[in-house]
């Protein structure tokens, strides 16, 4: 019987070697980037559109014209989102492109906390549990 329940969590027995947790991290991971994606393309469209809503800070090392920071984010958006599409299909350069990505997100945000200091680290956090989940997780699933 522990037997059977051991095989069920694993997936074992079905010709399948890959763990279930391992696949439901990997699906949480494509979620999270289509998330992070439409967050980034939501700020994207606000930045553009009402740029006065973002306030300026003076002085900063990476200062960028609020309506430059929108399409920044609009884009990084929507290759995100695209490629939280592409994780659930469990290949391997998927998978690498999802590290990326949410990597080049994180940077992105970072560079946006003068502007935005909430929602940054936010997008932020949400990047770190991708590239955590697809890192640690990601490769166990068959491609």
């Amino acid at each position: 019987m522990a037997e059977q329940r051991a095989q069920q969590e694993t997936g074992a027995g079905r010709g399948d070697s890959s763990p279930r947790w391992a696949s439901g991290f990997t699906v949480f991971a494509g979620i999270m980037m289509i998330i992070v994606g439409v967050f980034h393309m939501a700020a994207g469209l606000v930045a553009i559109i009402e740029n006065k809503f973002f306030v300026v800070t003076a002085d900063y090392l990476y200062a960028f014209d609020v309506t430059g920071w929108g399409w920044i984010h609009l884009i990084v958006g929507l290759v995100v989102l695209l490629a939280g599409f592409a994780v659930f299909s469990g290949r391997l350069w998927a998978l690498a492109l999802g590290i990326v990505l949410a990597g080049l997100s994180a940077i992105a945000n970072f560079l946006f906390l003068p502007y935005y200091p909430l929602w940054s680290l936010l997008i932020i956090a949400l990047d770190v549990f991708v590239i955590w989940a697809l890192a640690v997780h990601g490769w166990k699933v068959k491609a």
